[in-house]
């Protein structure tokens, strides 16, 4: 005679299949939770930062390519002041004052000064007024063009420098004090914090120069 026996699980055994997660087994689950959230937020966070630093960066080149652009094209278009004054005022080593026709092409010649304060370059316009036209310098408008210079932060190194007619591309520069009869090119050389932050001192540089056309007497340049 056969006897049929069921199948039946120990108690012990169905009691520990039907039960949940432990404490510590909850606890080590919400912890490597935590840990990998928190490593996902570190690496989303230095992404981001990376992202700013190269933008930042980028902007700082354009930003000086524009302020350089406009200072050679306004050099190179220095003329005689509206009312006799001659095309170059000043010729420091951070600071330069010229006359240069305005760019709508109304006969107007502006005076122009670029200088540096602080770690900031500064652009001030003074245009003619009255008549007979004159140069009101209390009417300078004045605009911060560039931040995060760097040519007097360690070391002051110029950011213009001045050449004679015999200046093809090559050569030293003309000494301070300058005598601006003599200058017929000028660069600009700015030196600037590449991602402005206090944990940073890298500075890309940035140089360019220009002829005054209407002082020029050599071919070179």
């Amino acid at each position: 005679m056969f006897i049929l026996l069921k199948n039946r699980q120990p108690k012990n055994i169905v009691k520990k299949l039907s039960r949940g997660f432990t404490l510590v087994e909850t606890i080590m689950t919400v912890f490597m939770f935590i840990v990998l959230t928190i490593g996902i937020s570190a690496v989303t966070i230095t992404i981001f930062k990376s992202y700013k630093q190269q933008s930042q960066s980028l902007s700082n080149v354009d930003q000086v390519t524009m302020v350089a652009s406009a200072f050679t094209n306004e050099l190179r278009n220095s003329a005689y002041g509206n009312d006799g004054s001659f095309p170059l005022n000043q010729a420091g080593n951070s600071q330069i004052i010229f006359y240069s026709t305005s760019l709508n092409g109304n006969g107007v010649v502006n005076r122009i000064r670029y200088y540096l304060s602080g770690n900031s370059l500064y652009k001030g316009v003074v245009t003619p007024t009255g008549s007979p036209l004159a140069y009101n310098l209390a009417e300078e408008v004045t605009d911060k063009i560039q931040d995060n210079v760097m040519n007097n932060a360690t070391t002051t190194i110029p950011i213009f420098y001045y050449y004679d007619g015999n200046y093809a591309g090559t050569g030293s520069a003309l000494s301070q004090p300058i005598n601006i009869n003599n200058v017929k090119f000028v660069k600009i050389n700015l030196l600037v914090l590449k991602q402005p932050s206090l944990s940073t001192t890298t500075v890309f540089y940035f140089n360019i120069g220009a002829a005054i056309r209407n002082l020029k007497n050599n071919l070179g340049n």
